[in-house]
This record gives structure tokens, sequence and C-alpha cells, in this order.
């Protein structure tokens, strides 16, 4: 079995390595196509403004001047096209991806492109807190990610499906289950604008999240909920965007 691993933390990110060592725990033919830079964020965009620089780091591992979107699309279509690889792995993120991350994440976004290209694949992504931010329990992940993969593989992965596996922010030993969840919803808007003035006094932003101290619990059976309870959380995600209730209400509407 071919594996095709990518993220969007960039070729240089643990977690590209710790995502390497979950592929090869299911295979011996593993490749790393991952973007030269942090790309997080950046969801599923498409390079066709500026070109495609890669670069051969080592035997069977690439970096990609790009998305993590062209980097699936360089793996399958330039790197291996002579044998088509048959899982994408997209991670392992730092950070979860959860409710309104999905959008946004270039994790997400990676994965989705193997879905668009007939591939089974995953998106995994590794939680962890305050406490946790400078020493990242990344052995959650190696420990718990190889056998759900294997066994979601195994079972086969239907066509646009995309599976989102959230690993959440505790010691492997401290992990309670596995628990297949909705994509939840915060109850807060998390983005904020942060303005500041450069050495010339001219106005910039950054885009920023805030940290409320009173947070509703997460809705049950939701991924925030999941990880809430020191659960992994795995979503099934379309790639089929259509809201097939409210279209046919827009029918009768629209006659």
């Amino acid at each position: 079995m071919r594996i095709l691993c990518t993220n969007d933390d960039g070729i240089n990110a643990p977690g590209i390595k710790v995502v390497e060592d979950i592929a090869k725990q299911l295979s011996d033919d593993v490749w790393v196509v991952a973007p030269e830079s942090d790309q997080s964020g950046v969801s599923h965009s498409l390079s066709l403004n500026d070109p495609l620089r890669l670069r051969e780091i080592s035997p069977r591992h690439y970096a990609v001047r790009g998305t993590p979107t062209d980097c699936v699309i360089m793996g399958v279509r330039h790197i291996i096209k002579d044998k088509r690889p048959d899982l994408v792995l997209s991670g392992v993120n730092r950070g979860r991806n959860v409710a309104e991350d999905v959008v946004y994440s270039g994790t997400i976004a990676g994965a989705m492109e193997g879905a668009i290209l007939g591939i089974p694949s995953f998106a995994l992504s590794q939680e962890f807190g305050i406490e946790t931010r400078q020493n990242m329990p990344w052995d959650t992940a190696l420990t718990h990610g190889p056998e759900i993969v294997r066994k979601i593989f195994k079972t086969g992965v239907p066509p646009e499906v995309v599976v989102n596996i959230n690993f959440p922010n505790c010691a492997p030993a401290d992990v309670t289950g596995v628990v297949i969840a909705r994509q939840g919803k915060r109850n807060q808007g998390f983005l904020r604008i942060d303005g500041r003035k450069d050495g010339r006094g001219n106005d910039y932003y950054w885009i920023g999240f805030e940290r409320l101290q009173a947070v509703e619990p997460p809705i049950a059976g939701t991924d925030l909920d999941a990880l809430a309870r020191k659960c992994v959380s795995v979503t099934p995600l379309k790639l089929n965007l259509t809201d097939d209730a409210y279209a046919g209400k827009l029918i009768d509407l629209l006659k």
C-alpha cells in the first residue's frame, strides 16, 4: 500500500514526522510532500498565480512552495504519478481541527484534495492546551492513530468523504475512548482583530483568537464534546456541501 503524507504546518513541523511514523505502521511505501513553510489557515486554496517550487529533502521527502492542496496535487500528479497512492494522511496538525476550524484548516484541505482525486483520505490533528503548548502530547496521536486509520481504511471510506480525526489533550493512557462525532459549533465568535502601529505610525492588523473565561459546555455528540471528555473524535466530512432539506424548500418556493 502506498501512502502520501502532507500537512499545513510545513515540512519541518514535528507533526509531519508523527504522521509519517503513523503511516509507516501501515506500510513501508510512504511518501512525504509538504509545504515549504507554514500554511495554517489557508483552507483549500490553490496556487494559480505563482509557480510551484519543488525541493527534494531526502528520498521520498519533498517540500513544495505552495499550499497543502498544491502538495497533494504535486504528489499524485507528478512526484509519484507512476503509481497513485492508496491513502492520503494529512497532519498531524499542531492543534485541533473541530467545529468551524474545518472551514479554515489547511490540514482538512489536504485530505479533501485527496478525496477529490478519488483517494481515501484522513485528516489528523492533536489538541493541546496552555499547559502542553511547549510539550505537545504527540504520543497520543502516535499511539492511537495507526489502529483507528487501519480499521476505517480496511472497512472502506465512501467516495467524496474525508475522515477527520482529533486526538485529545492528554497522555495516551488517559484517552477514554473513540467517539464518532458530529461537527460542532462554538457558542461565541472566537476571532478578533488586533490593531497595532508599525515603526512609522502606520496601522496594521493581526487576526487573533479570543480567550473567553466563561465557556458553555459543548453540545453532546459533537467533536468539541468528545475532546472535552478525553475521547478521540472521528468525524466523516462530505465534500458535497448541498443542504438537501433547504434545497427542497427552495424548489417549492421558486416554482
